[in-house]
């Protein structure tokens, strides 16, 4: 068994989204055989690429030239479920590149537990929405998509509690506040498909929200910081803009998120 590191290496470099999901889903299905077995495997070091390998198409445009389209129409709701493809590709390689990104931090191994189950998580969650999109008549790719994805991690390329902060405590937090109006979008529509793939994926992102909250807090920890001014601190240096409410205060506060962790990011400085 390769060392995780080169595990998470492998899948950044592999571009199609179906091939870089299926060798997520079958890596991390070779660290948890060895994890059940009660072995330790070898976390090593790599040197991801700084921008994962990516397919052909989507193109990807600057989200203010991405087109609106309304959510009513099939049109629309295709559209919908391409930005949540889009969205779930990019938190395999945010995942896999967390730990690949700072292997040489000392972590306890409940760390790469988590990380590697969150990337199998999302590689699911990406062929689920690929799935609804051929239900659909589309496919992944057939539409543009959002350049700026991948932005908080060249933001975060040096930082890992800052990485930590934004990526799944404010941008995985924000997909606790807006899915269940999309399901509610799909369930309108009758798209049973698209109404059980958003329920999974909502009710798995609560814990990848979790992660991010449990190792940030054991990182101030080891640190001897405060987590909140810590967060407030990052978020506001890599973060761009305010956060912008409403909030999932309950599913917030199920993934170790208190409200006084975000209300306050609220106001711009």
């Amino acid at each position: 068994m390769i060392p995780l590191a080169q595990m998470a290496d492998a899948v950044l470099r592999t571009a199609d989204g179906r091939e870089k999901t299926a060798l997520s889903r079958r890596l991390a299905a070779e660290w948890q055989a060895a994890r059940d077995r009660g072995d330790t495997p070898e976390i090593g070091m790599a040197t991801p690429p700084l921008h994962p390998a990516r397919p052909a198409a989507p193109e990807l445009l600057s989200p203010r030239d991405v087109p609106r389209r309304r959510p009513g129409t099939p049109e629309g709701r295709i559209a919908l479920l391409h930005a949540v493809a889009h969205i779930e590709l990019n938190a395999v390689d945010l995942h896999w590149d967390i730990i690949a990104r700072f292997a040489q931090v000392p972590m306890p191994m409940g760390f790469y537990n988590d990380w590697v189950k969150a990337a199998d998580e999302e590689s699911k969650h990406f062929n689920l929405m690929c799935d609804c999109l051929e239900e659909m008549g589309s496919h992944y790719g057939a539409l543009p998509a959002h350049a700026g994805m991948w932005r908080a991690a060249e933001d975060t390329v040096d930082d890992f509690m800052g990485r930590l902060a934004v990526v799944p405590m404010v941008l995985e937090a924000r997909g606790l506040d807006v899915t269940p109006g999309m399901i509610e979008v799909f369930r309108k529509a009758k798209a049973t498909s698209a109404v059980a793939a958003l329920e999974t994926i909502y009710a798995e992102e609560v814990a990848h929200v979790a992660y991010g909250s449990k190792w940030f807090h054991f990182l101030c920890g080891r640190h001897e910081e405060d987590p909140k001014e810590r967060f407030h601190t990052l978020v506001r240096t890599y973060f761009h803009g305010a956060l912008k409410p409403p909030f999932n205060e309950e599913k917030r506060a199920e993934a170790g998120i208190p409200p006084d962790f975000y209300w306050p990011l609220t106001e711009t400085l």
